[in-house]
Formats: C-alpha cells, sequence, structure tokens
C-alpha cells in the first residue's frame, strides 16, 4: 500500500496526509481538475466576447426596442442554462474522478488522469443525485438558523466517497455519511475552515487584481473591460483548479479514517486484498428514517 499506512489518524495528520497526496500527485489531481473545468472557462469567455458592452444611451425605434429585449433575454436565458449544464458536469467529473484517483492511491495501485474520469461517467446520475440531496439537506438545516445547517453540512461531508467507492444511492450515501461521521462533526467542520480561507486566499491572488481592474475600467475605458472580465475567468479558473483538490482529497482521506476507526478497515483489507470496498456494519444510525 505504498507509504500511505491505514490506521487512525489524528486531525493533523489527516491535512499532513491530504498535502502530502497532493504534493506527490499535483499533475494528477490539477488534470483531473483542470480538463473538466476547461469548459466552464471556455463558456465563460464566450460570453464574455459575445456580450454586449456598455453604450451611450439613445433612443432606438418602439420596435427596435422590444426586438433587441427579446433576443438579449433569450440570449441569456440560452447562456444560463448551457453554464449550468457545463457547470454541474464539470463538477461531478472533477469530483469523482479525484475521488477515485484517492482510492487507487490507498489501495497501492497507479491510475491515470483519464481514468479516473473515465469512471465518472457511469456514475454521473446517482452522483447528481447525490449532490442534489446533499444540497437540499443541508438548505433545509438553514432554515433553523445558520449553526444546524453547518452542522449537516459537516456530518453529510463524505457522502460523495460513500456513495462512488460503496455504490450507493443518494439517500443511503447521506445516510451512510451521517453515521460515519458521528463524533467527528468537528474535524469535518475544520476541514472546511481551512478549504475556505484557501479559497478566499486563492481568490485574493487570482482573481480580486483584475477584478478591480475591471471596475475601474468600466468607468474609464469600457472597450477594456472585456480584457478585464476575461482575466478575471481565468485568474478563477486557476484557482479552482489548483485549489478546489485539496477538499476533495481530504473528504477521501477522512472517509478512509473514519472506516478504519469505526469498521476495521484496514483489517478488511488484509483479508480481502483486492480492495473491494463493502458498506458498512449493519444496524446504523439513519438520518432520514
Amino acid at each position: 500500500m505504498a507509504d500511505l499506512d491505514l490506521r487512525p489518524l489524528s486531525l493533523g495528520e489527516i491535512l499532513d496526509r491530504t498535502f502530502s497526496l497532493y504534493r506527490k500527485n499535483f499533475l494528477l489531481f490539477a488534470g483531473i481538475s483542470a480538463i473538466p473545468q476547461t469548459l466552464v472557462l471556455a463558456v465563460n469567455l464566450a460570453q464574455t466576447f459575445f456580450m454586449k458592452l456598455p453604450t451611450v444611451p439613445q433612443r432606438p425605434p418602439v420596435e427596435d426596442f422590444q426586438l433587441q429585449s427579446s433576443a438579449g433575454i433569450a440570449g441569456f436565458l440560452i447562456g444560463a442554462v448551457l453554464g449550468v449544464i457545463v457547470f454541474f458536469a464539470a463538477y461531478l467529473f472533477s469530483q469523482g474522478g479525484t475521488v477515485y484517483a484517492v482510492s487507487e492511491l490507498y489501495l497501492g495501485r497507479t491510475i491515470t488522469i483519464g481514468s479516473a474520469l473515465g469512471r465518472v461517467r457511469g456514475q454521473l446520475g446517482s452522483l447528481l443525485g447525490v449532490i442534489i440531496l446533499n444540497g437540499l439537506a443541508v438548505m433545509g438545516a438553514f432554515l433553523f438558523l445558520i449553526i444546524p445547517g453547518i452542522y449537516v453540512a459537516c456530518r453529510l461531508i463524505t457522502c460523495v466517497p460513500a456513495a462512488l467507492l460503496e455504490d450507493l444511492g443518494p439517500r443511503s450515501s447521506l445516510e451512510r455519511s451521517f453515521s460515519l461521521t458521528k463524533d467527528f462533526a468537528g474535524r469535518a467542520f475544520l476541514i472546511f475552515f481551512l478549504y475556505f480561507m484557501l479559497t478566499y486566499s486563492a481568490a485574493l491572488l487570482f482573481t480580486f487584481p483584475f477584478s478591480i481592474a475591471m471596475v475601474i475600467s468600466a468607468v474609464k475605458n469600457p472597450e477594456s473591460m472585456r480584457i478585464w472580465l476575461a482575466l478575471t475567468n481565468v485568474g478563477s479558473f486557476v484557482a479552482g483548479v489548483l485549489v478546489s483538490p485539496f477538499l476533495t482529497i481530504a473528504t477521501a482521506v477522512f472517509y478512509y479514517d473514519l472506516r478504519v476507526r469505526k469498521e476495521a478497515f484496514d483489517l478488511q483489507l488484509m483479508m480481502n486484498p483486492s480492495g473491494q470496498i463493502s458498506s458498512g456494519t449493519p444496524g446504523v444510525s439513519k438520518m432520514f428514517s
């Protein structure tokens, strides 16, 4: 199993192992994140270069105004729908590919960017259901103030690894995560907190300068605003590619640590070297039952 021994880890060891995995396999994880996100960048750049820049207001005929308004609304709706579809597809591929890559590395195997992304194709529908159900659960908890929402998000942090590695449906994967993270929500919160700190730091470094320039150019030189907006999209792409793998890697490492702690997964793997992952012990507590 290479140098990744399966044993109960402290929070510091979970984070250290996350950064170690990312550093040693940077091209693998960055590629898994970058290839799907390139589609999102392409859509954003297309919208940027085809958008209509602000001009001096004029009084067009009523018919022309209505025609331009209808065409603008239709174009906006088509662009918005296309953007949402591409975003979700890229998000699912990058999430799933990263989880599969961490799993293979934990089992002492090698994996390529193409094979990691290819394994996600058959799981897109189930994974989309997991993401949607997870979002609904967290938003529902936020209706009862912020703290319950944060708590539920922390308890559901491992639902994606559970869905992919144990071949569970959306509801079962959420129930599985809620069971695994019992008494360990604090660790999940610190993982989320560090991820958000890294995200905001990357945004300040790669997107904030271009955003400021874009705002200034909107007043002084509207023609250059398009360039600055494009650079903002590129900066956001770079920041996302560099930072987004951290949360998924940490989530997968946390998932394995919980299984080792609560289900002796290291002993299961010794008795089953093929690496087939089974779901947890029967009778676990269920969130939605």
